[in-house]
């Protein structure tokens, strides 16, 4: 049956991906082949926000294109998602696994994450379960359980993000002072998975400290009338109002969280007590830990102490988006919810109402699609899959094999094409080409400014900021891109460029000086 609510949901949710294309949306960005760099796995000049991640894509796209790479990546989080949860809940009747099961799949947090495009951390989401339930088999020593927890956890660290959750997952709910050895093991397998990505924080040139002005920029955000802390109790409250599904806006949304929090504290009784001894008041310390982090930058105390860590702290960062974080939370309140919803419905079956018990079971299965109708079909047709027109590989066999940086005009990290319905996406041409792509890693959320960390595209922007041509910052190519709402780039910051390709919505230009270098 879990399988079948899993292939299920995924039909539903990305149905729109039937047709072909790629669905591009924020920081989801796929393009045919991603070329290989050294970068994808030691970027020198930022973050390592996307390691070992884009390798595996870039890897991926060797043997399949990347319109397949993108559909196997999305069903997976769905899948493991569905399945997971409904594995990982000690039900005695099989409708409650079809209960955790959707509670976890059909969420607030998935919906906003799938269209800000972290596909990436929706696969430590879809892992997670897995993990929690190869952590307590680590406990109770079960033979192998050791390669299933590694093996669980291999989604969740193709990013920083979700090795964190990954990691701080089996270090809380493994140790156990009677097995030591147990426990640095397990621990050990969960950083040397998470190794790729650490290893690239070392040797990066780019600062670890953040700019402070993306605490507010990144603190959750009320969805409705219950504020902040109401849109984090329903796994939702991300930081961009314009991934947030306009169900969430709902007065019945903060009823129905309500309603599934109820279920989950009278749940979470049985959870305890199905559970091996400690393994799930770890959990609920693991949410509530999750919770807090989503809270940091929300609230005025805390947000301040966070505006001094990230500035002053190396990685500290990374809390900046809390709601990130509330993953564990999401696991808990499903399993914990599902349960409570099975012991409401045997009492109301030992009072002779069967039909009742029946009502009360159909009804929880279908209360997180209908407070959240807006994630089936692509979230309401908003991720849909779109082709790039013909220039950009025209643009990327005239750059294959050339030697020089690529500057993208307009000089910005996020585009909105009119192919793409004007709908906001990372600039696809670092991945598209196989070049080193400067791009304005400089954020803009509403009218805050929150500084990027490469300091070449610092120095370029400082450049075309003060009016100067972009033959004076010393790059060889330039890439102008079209987009839906933004005029042309000034003829003057193009002066002294040659044209070595124009189309209609890609030009491509050398500059000459470099050629003598």
């Amino acid at each position: 049956m879990l399988v079948a609510i899993g292939l299920t949901v995924t039909a539903l949710v990305l149905a729109p991906l039937a047709e072909p294309g790629y669905v591009l949306s924020y920081d989801m960005v796929f393009v045919p082949h991603q070329p290989w760099r050294a970068e994808l796995v030691a970027p020198g000049d930022s973050l390592p926000r996307a390691v070992p991640l884009d390798a595996l894509v870039s890897l991926a796209s060797l043997a399949v294109p990347g319109w397949l790479v993108q559909r196997v990546a999305l069903a997976a989080v769905l899948l493991l998602a569905a399945i997971g949860a409904g594995r990982l809940v000690p039900a005695e009747r099989s409708v409650t696994r079809a209960v955790a099961a959707l509670g976890y799949v059909w969420t607030p947090y998935l919906a906003e994450r799938l269209l800000i495009g972290h596909w990436g951390l929706l696969l430590a989401y879809g892992a997670l379960p897995w993990l929690v339930a190869a952590a307590i088999d680590v406990r109770r020593e079960r033979p192998r359980a050791l390669r299933r927890l590694a093996l669980a956890a291999l989604p969740a660290v193709v990013t920083p993000t979700g090795g964190l959750i990954a990691l701080g997952t089996v270090a809380v709910l493994v140790a156990r002072r009677a097995a030591i050895r147990r426990t640095t093991a397990a621990v050990g397998v969960l950083l040397l998975l998470n190794l790729p990505w650490l290893a690239a924080a070392g040797l990066t040139a780019a600062d670890g400290r953040s700019d402070p002005a993306g605490v507010p920029a990144f603190a959750a955000r009320a969805e409705n009338w219950s504020g902040v802390l109401g849109a984090l109790a329903g796994t939702g409250g991300i930081w961009n109002g314009q991934t947030t599904p306009v169900s969430r806006s709902s007065p019945l949304a903060p009823l129905a969280t309500a309603l599934v929090l109820a279920a989950a504290v009278v749940g979470f009784r049985t959870l305890r007590r199905r559970w091996p001894a400690g393994v799930a008041a770890r959990l609920a310390g693991l949410a509530a830990a999750g919770f807090l982090a989503a809270t940091l930058g929300a609230l005025p105390g805390t947000a301040a102490v966070l505006r001094w860590a990230v500035a002053a702290v190396p990685g500290a960062g990374l809390l900046r988006d809390g709601q990130k974080f509330l993953v564990p939370y999401a696991l808990l309140l499903a399993v914990a919810a599902a349960l409570g919803v099975e012991r409401l419905a045997a009492r109301v079956a030992d009072r002779g109402a069967v039909a009742g018990a029946r009502v009360l079971c159909g009804a929880a299965l279908l209360l997180p699609v209908v407070v959240l109708p807006d994630l089936a079909f692509g979230a309401a047709g908003r991720l849909r899959p779109v082709s790039y027109p013909a220039d950009w590989d025209a643009v990327a066999a005239r750059l294959d094999g050339r030697p020089g940086e690529v500057l993208s005009l307009p000089f910005g990290a996020y585009r909105a094409y009119p192919w793409n319905g004007g709908r906001t996406v990372l600039d696809p041409l670092p991945r598209y080409v196989d070049a080193e792509v400067l791009v304005d890693d400089t954020l803009w959320v509403g009218d805050l400014r929150v500084a990027g960390e490469n300091r070449r595209a610092a120095e370029v922007g400082r450049v075309l900021a003060g009016g100067g041509p972009v033959a004076a910052t010393g790059v060889r190519w330039v890439v102008v891109q079209r987009m839906a709402g933004v005029g042309p780039v000034d003829p003057a910051a193009l002066a002294g460029l040659r044209v070595v390709y124009a189309g209609e919505s890609l030009t491509l230009y050398e500059n000459p000086a470099t050629r003598r270098r």
